[in-house]
């Protein structure tokens, strides 16, 4: 039954059949991808996964820049479920979406960004796509101004240093020049206003700048309302184009009119922004990926145009956007009841990451005694603060407490709990004592 032939003329020891099994074995050795370098591993995935491999019971992930409860767990909203079911019932169908989107989403995001009373939403001035959450938006408007934006600035964006570690690459894979400008005081913990206003008022005229609505990430460090003022009136004398990233609505202070100041601010004052929306934080909905980018533009016959170009760029890059995510939205935005809800969620949210702020700062003086200046723990606001430890601190913090945060000294409030802040206050007080 598994006789193997003898024969001269047998396939197995045929030469020509040896040197074609060769040839494809080198073949296949010689990929086309050979040439394709490591690439560097992001810094917030390599200290979550230095996290998972400790085995130490008390170990902090303060790396990841999503919310969690105080038993440090991942918090699915209540109004976010209740939509949920209700969607559900309602047995609607899977069909493709246009290619900006769900138009009733776009609009109740909008309303909640610029404001029910916004002038340019009432005048039909505001351009709106759905998008793929805030990292989406904002890839949209870059590829937008590389395409579209003739001002004297020209196709660069320019960033303040530091901002999220995300921005460089979208706008960079745009095909724009990224520019920076100063913004956080590494000496005193703190915005550097003049140095903001001098680096601004030395870019070409008509530069496109990007700015952090609220909650700025990395460093928690926002402008004062006077501050905001100062900014419209240098972005009106220079004719500067301001990109809002907002990706906090709601969650830095609990009130999302509050952290909408800005925005709508220089809206008020005359500005034509872009923005980048985004519910992954204020909605909990990180993994539906839901965004919208929006711009405001002269009036109804540029809003077609400018409408039409936005669909031809959106086309080719995914077709027409996804549905569960806009329909949750939709649904608590657009339900008075549920949209009730959402506010005290948001306001829940947000309070428990203040008052950990404050508890953090409460043991580092008073448990501890230390010496140094905490103040900025509960100045800073939103997810994330800017300690103002060292590398050498940070990687003390790691093998001495297994507490996991990125070497910048960033640490997201959202990994404390009222169980392990003490623990935190002391490894933070070891270190820099």
């Amino acid at each position: 039954m598994f006789r193997i032939a003898s024969s001269a003329s047998s396939i197995a020891f045929r030469p020509s059949v040896i040197r074609s099994s060769n040839l494809t074995l080198a073949a296949r050795s010689v990929s086309q991808w050979a040439n394709v370098p490591q690439g560097p591993p992001d810094p917030i995935l390599g200290v979550t996964e230095a996290f998972r491999a400790d085995t130490n019971p008390k170990k902090m992930n303060l790396g990841v820049g999503a919310y969690r409860d105080d038993n440090n767990k991942p918090y699915v909203l209540e109004c976010v479920k209740k939509a949920e079911k209700a969607i559900f019932a309602a047995n609607q169908d899977k069909e493709y979406l246009g290619i900006t989107g769900l138009a009733a989403y776009n609009k109740l995001a909008a309303e909640l960004a610029y404001g029910d009373d916004s002038a340019p939403l009432k005048e039909g001035r505001i351009v709106t796509t759905q998008s793929l959450s805030g990292t989406g938006a904002l890839r949209i408007g870059g590829e937008f101004l590389a395409r579209w934006f003739n001002g004297k600035g020209g196709k660069k964006i320019y960033l303040p240093t530091p901002s999220w570690g995300n921005h460089g690459n979208i706008f960079r894979d745009s095909k724009l020049e990224v520019g920076s400008y100063r913004y956080y005081d590494k000496n005193t913990i703190s915005l550097d206003f003049a140095g903001l206003k001098a680096d601004l008022a030395a870019l070409p005229d008509e530069s496109v700048v990007l700015l952090h609505a609220c909650a700025h990430n990395p460093t928690g460090v926002d402008p004062t309302a006077a501050q905001w003022t100062e900014l419209s009136d240098l972005f009106a004398r220079k004719k500067h184009v301001a990109f809002f990233d907002m990706a906090y609505q709601g969650f830095a202070s609990g009130d999302p009119s509050k952290d909408a100041f800005a925005l709508r601010l220089f809206v008020e004052k005359g500005h034509n922004v872009l923005l980048a929306q985004s519910f992954a934080k204020n909605l909990g909905l990180y993994g539906e990926r839901v965004g919208l980018f929006s711009l405001v533009v002269a009036d109804q016959e540029e809003a077609k145009r400018v409408d039409s170009q936005v669909k031809i760029l959106v086309r080719p890059m995914y077709s027409n956007p996804p549905l569960s995510g806009p329909r949750i939205v939709k649904e608590v935005l657009g339900n008075p009841e549920l949209k009730k809800e959402w506010h005290r969620e948001v306001k829940f949210m947000a309070d428990r990451i203040i008052s950990m702020r404050s508890e953090l700062r409460n043991h580092l003086e008073n448990t501890y005694h230390s010496k140094k200046d905490w103040s900025h723990i509960t100045s800073q606001i939103g997810m994330f603060c800017f300690t103002g430890l060292a590398p050498e601190q940070v990687d003390r913090l790691r093998s001495e407490f297994s507490v996991y945060l990125t070497r910048d000294g960033r640490i997201s409030i959202a990994g404390i709990t009222s169980g392990n802040v003490q623990y935190l206050a002391e490894a933070i007080h070891t270190v820099t004592k």
